[in-house]
């Protein structure tokens, strides 16, 4: 493995890791009011391409954790669609 792709996965750690105190603050106070639904879906969208440009080019970072963060804003938004 590259060296630069070490610096995408440690980089791919931090930006996912830090989406999930999100997640578990809306499913443990099982409100949404303040999440912009449409910022969410533009976001999905952006990782969703994110994660297709990973697999073109092969990059497990990209890869990682532009599939596990997209994951977890379909989870946003589906609590966020719940709890309205």
């Amino acid at each position: 493995m590259q060296n630069i792709e070490i610096l995408g996965l440690i980089a791919a750690v931090c930006t996912t890791s830090a989406f999930v105190p999100q997640v578990f603050k809306i499913w443990k106070h099982k409100s949404t009011k303040d999440i912009s639904l449409v910022m969410y879906l533009v976001f999905l969208a952006g990782t969703t391409l994110w994660f297709i440009y990973g697999l073109h080019y092969e990059s497990v970072s990209m890869i990682l954790a532009n599939g596990i963060t997209s994951a977890l804003i379909v989870l946003v938004i589906g609590l966020k669609l719940k709890y309205k």
